[in-house]
């Protein structure tokens, strides 16, 4: 499985058709930009569009930004070019919709390898459909033979298929929110949350990437840079859970506590598996601190 960078807490949609939008993208404090192929380029602009994101891409100057593409579906007319035209691209990975099974996960394998896409670049699957809802298990579990490494969440497609309501809360959408993490994480992949269509209400965005966050999220997929910030905030270490993450790892470094599995820190009974937790949480706050 590629290895994912260890923050992905924006991942900003862009889109391929717009020149000046992947430029911008050169310069948002943005974890992860998707340059998208897809729903936001019309039929007839997509030949262009895949030029386009190809070009700047092979121009560079996205940092430490995570590069994805997202492609159509293999089932459309324009999916099985959009990964051959990226051919040689410097990305990291292919996001692909409407990943419904674990033989379409090899289907996608198979044409990334066709298309001479090395180990390094990641497929992403977008889980957006009732037959992916599902099938997540076995989806999740396809990673052990292709590059498979993150699930996406696409819940305006499934409100379309299902006819579940978005509302304030995603409520009725709870249950598809934590099966999807726990099926990403029984076989070690990332999760990204779905968009937040209301752009210009905060308090909602805001309320989503909470619940996102403490649902397990590694992050949330951006429509709007005006999503970046809060996006970045909330699913970033806070101080408390920073200084709670040092005072394990430096109460387990302690020599008088040598050898042992469990110890009681700050009133809490913490073992080392809660170590490796505060371990990774301080990591995640060492890398965001080097950013600024």
């Amino acid at each position: 499985m590629p290895e994912l960078p260890l923050l992905l807490r924006s991942v900003l949609y862009m889109p391929g058709s717009n020149a000046r939008a992947i430029a911008k993208a050169r310069t948002l404090d943005v974890d992860a930009v998707a340059m998208d192929l897809e729903d936001a380029v019309l039929p007839e602009a997509k030949a262009d569009a895949r030029k386009m994101i190809a070009d700047a891409l092979h121009e560079g100057g996205f940092g430490s930004r995570y590069r994805v593409v997202r492609i159509n579906a293999l089932s459309t007319q324009w999916g099985a070019d959009d990964i051959r035209s990226m051919q040689g691209v410097p990305l990291d990975a292919i996001l692909a919709p409407k990943v419904c099974s674990a033989a379409d996960v090899a289907d996608l394998s198979d044409a990334m390898a066709q298309a001479g896409f090395g180990p390094e670049v990641a497929l992403w699957a977008m889980i957006e459909t009732p037959e992916a809802i599902l099938n997540l298990s076995e989806i999740a579990a396809a990673a052990k033979d292709s590059p498979l490494a993150c699930f996406v969440l696409g819940l305006n497609d499934l409100a379309k298929d299902t006819g579940i309501a978005q509302l304030p809360g995603r409520a009725a959408f709870q249950t598809v929110l934590t099966m999807s993490v726990i099926a990403a994480r029984a076989h070690g992949l990332a999760v990204i949350d779905g968009v937040c269509n209301a752009i210009d209400d905060e308090a909602r965005f805001v309320a989503e990437c909470e619940q996102a966050r403490d649902g397990g999220f590694d992050g949330k997929t951006l429509i709007h840079p005006k999503q970046i910030r809060p996006a970045n905030t909330i699913f970033a270490p806070g101080e408390d859970e920073v200084a709670e993450a040092r005072a394990i790892v430096d109460a387990f470094a302690d020599p008088a506590n040598a050898g042992k599995g469990a110890l009681r820190v700050n009133g809490k009974m913490t073992e080392r598996l809660h170590l490796a937790q505060a371990e990774k949480c301080l990591l995640r706050a060492q890398v965001i601190e080097g950013q600024k």
